[in-house]
């Protein structure tokens, strides 16, 4: 594979000096941190955001990747649900979310004598609807991935070559994204969806998403899942376990999954 871009991405970071990553666990962050560490060795650590939006398993992952690599990791324990304009969820919610995380991993990172904070938006995340960019815009957030022109595909290829665990891990957002928009958002509601997906998760599916529409859950995965949440066992069991959670309704979205669909009705 090229290493041009791969190239071009060290000699970014290695110019900045020293940088705080981001860190979700995801795809993307993951590369960055582990080519930003190899750069820089201790003038690169990891900053992970806590919080009622992240499930539990991500942070777990988070936290053993930072311990294998012998990264220095810090825990930024956000409080959106304390700001009232994120909780009502209007439609540039992610705006308001990003503004409180990265203002508050800017100081942490300050506090420890690291110059930049970066996050890992890569170049196809140019084309959804994305308002929390404008809130790294105004902060003045690295993006080193858009920087060099790295998409997805090929931050997963560079990934396989370095055995990173996340080449192949399936896309993630914040549990917030998984809420109608308007619908109040409470730590109450989060942890019913995180509940719903560690489910389907322990069903062995890997792409997935459960939308809360007030009392009523809707799953989205695959086509060529269907089968799975079909199979007459899992399927009471979903039905069971989605009701002892909270929700009264339990459907499967016939589109199946894609990604950002509660931003499907902005578009009409």
């Amino acid at each position: 594979m090229d290493q041009t871009k791969l190239n071009n991405l060290r000699a970014y970071l290695k110019e900045k000096g020293s940088i705080a990553v981001a860190f979700s666990a995801g795809v993307d962050s993951t590369f960055l941190l582990k080519v930003a560490h190899d750069t820089l060795g201790d003038k690169c650590i990891a900053i992970t955001g806590m919080s009622a939006a992240v499930p539990d398993r991500e942070q777990k992952e988070a936290t053993e990747f930072c311990q294998k690599e012998g990264i220095r990791q810090l825990p930024f324990y956000s409080n959106e649900l304390e700001d009232e304009d994120y909780v009502k969820n209007p439609t540039n919610r992610c705006y308001y979310c990003k503004h409180i995380l990265f203002s508050g991993m800017k100081k942490l990172a300050e506090e420890n004598g690291i110059a930049y904070v970066a996050e890992g938006s890569n170049m196809d995340d140019r084309g959804d609807y994305r308002p929390g960019l404008k809130a790294i815009e105004e902060l003045g957030i690295l993006s080193p991935l858009q920087a060099v022109g790295l998409t997805k595909a090929e931050i997963r290829d560079y990934s396989k070559e370095m055995n990173l665990p996340t080449w192949d891990k399936p896309s993630f957002a914040c549990l917030a994204s998984r809420f109608v928009y308007g619908e109040t958002i409470t730590a109450e509601k989060l942890k019913k969806v995180e509940k719903a997906e560690a489910l389907l998760a322990d069903l062995g599916l890997r792409q997935y998403r459960v939308r809360i529409h007030e009392n009523l859950a809707r799953i989205e995965v695959a086509p060529a899942d269907f089968p799975v949440l079909m199979k007459e066992d899992n399927r009471l069991r979903i039905v069971r376990e989605f009701k002892e959670y909270g929700f009264s309704y339990v459907s499967l979205d016939l589109q199946g999954f894609r990604s950002g669909s509660m931003n499907e009705v902005l578009h009409k």
